[in-house]
């Protein structure tokens, strides 16, 4: 008995050795509409892909909608899976990487044999699947990757027995600034639509002046189209109170576009008091746009405030760490992993003899 078990745990080694083993990344349908945390899973999942590891999409359904129409087509060679009808054949030596929203998969999957990671973009969906006292340690997941220092801290204050991985997202080169003059566009983005429909509606009730000025939702945009039409205008505007990293902030300052944006719960790490025009009351919003509307008129915008802009996306991971870090991280899990397997092989070779 001793044998064969033997030489089950040197086939889970020759795949963690060779790369072999799979990294299921579980995945939400967005049906087609952009979303920041589901492009930072697939450019982990390529960048996996393309330095020699198996990793593979795994989606709820087989109606899946490609994120090919949003995001383009260098994301189609990796290979999905769904996981209705499909019988999911998980070694000891795969891997599934779990987003936090999907709490009831952790439940489900909870006695397979394999390496469990959490990946946990917003702390505000870490609790919402899960029952009342359920922690992602009881499942088997001891692992966690995150998005921020700030959010690691937040985190493990409430999930005990987990350590933590932190991979920062990378803006992508598509964000950059146009070389033509800014229109008097202001570029608006809310987690909460109710949130941009209201400030559109209220900066023309109380400033109809401006009503020459366009105030552009950003939903229903591809990836190409979202970083074009961002470029365009003269500042940003963005709400959402949850939010632990903020990538559009940053894709606007890339843009060299200056934000106006109400300030998150947890405080990214990247935001200071120069580098943005930040309140604390959601209801200022259509005032501050309207000051720094008169601002950018009169030509009356600080080189100094410009340069705390750039400074900020200076300071920002490029796509080379991104991946670098990635691959480090990808590495230190199967090596992990590895020494596991050539562990309980020796403890079996010392009963046997």
């Amino acid at each position: 008995m001793n044998q064969e078990q033997i030489s089950k745990i040197e086939t889970s080694v020759e795949n963690l050795k060779n790369k072999n083993s799979k990294i299921y990344f579980i995945v939400q349908d967005t049906k087609g509409n952009a979303k920041a945390s589901i492009h930072y899973i697939y450019e982990l999942v390529l960048t996996l892909k393309n330095n020699g590891y198996n990793p593979i999409i795994l989606h709820e359904r087989p109606d899946y909608t490609s994120v090919s129409s949003w995001l383009g087509d260098k994301y189609e060679s990796i290979p999905h899976q769904s996981i209705e009808g499909s019988n999911l054949q998980v070694s000891p030596d795969d891997f599934i990487v779990v987003p936090e929203l999907f709490g009831f998969v952790m439940d489900q999957i909870k006695n397979l044999p394999c390496g469990k990671i959490v990946l946990c973009q917003s702390y505000d969906h870490m609790l919402e699947t899960l029952n009342p006292g359920e922690t992602w340690a009881q499942f088997g997941f001891y692992k966690c990757i995150t998005t921020s220092e700030n959010q690691k801290e937040y985190i493990k204050n409430v999930m005990k027995s987990v350590s933590f991985d932190i991979l920062e997202p990378y803006i992508s080169e598509d964000f950059k600034p146009s070389k033509l003059p800014a229109k008097p566009i202001i570029s608006v983005h809310s987690k909460d639509q109710r949130d941009t429909v209201n400030i559109i509606k209220t900066f023309y009730l109380k400033y109809p002046q401006y009503r020459w000025v366009t105030l552009r939702d950003m939903r229903g945009l591809t990836h190409t189209e979202f970083a074009e039409k961002l470029s365009e205008g003269f500042v940003s505007v963005w709400i959402d109170e949850t939010s632990s990293y903020g990538t559009f902030p940053l894709e606007s300052m890339k843009s060299n576009i200056p934000v106006i944006g109400l300030v998150p719960n947890v405080l990214p790490t990247w935001m200071n008091e120069d580098n943005g025009i930040w309140v604390n009351n959601k209801s200022h919003i259509v005032d501050v746009i309207a000051d720094h509307l008169q601002n950018w008129l009169e030509d009356n915008i600080s080189e100094e405030f410009n340069g705390k802009i750039k400074t900020t996306v200076d300071s920002l991971p490029t796509k080379e760490n991104f991946e670098k870090q990635a691959l480090s991280l990808f590495d230190e899990y199967f090596s992990v992993r590895l020494k596991s397997f050539e562990e309980q092989i020796s403890k079996l070779q010392t009963i046997e003899e």
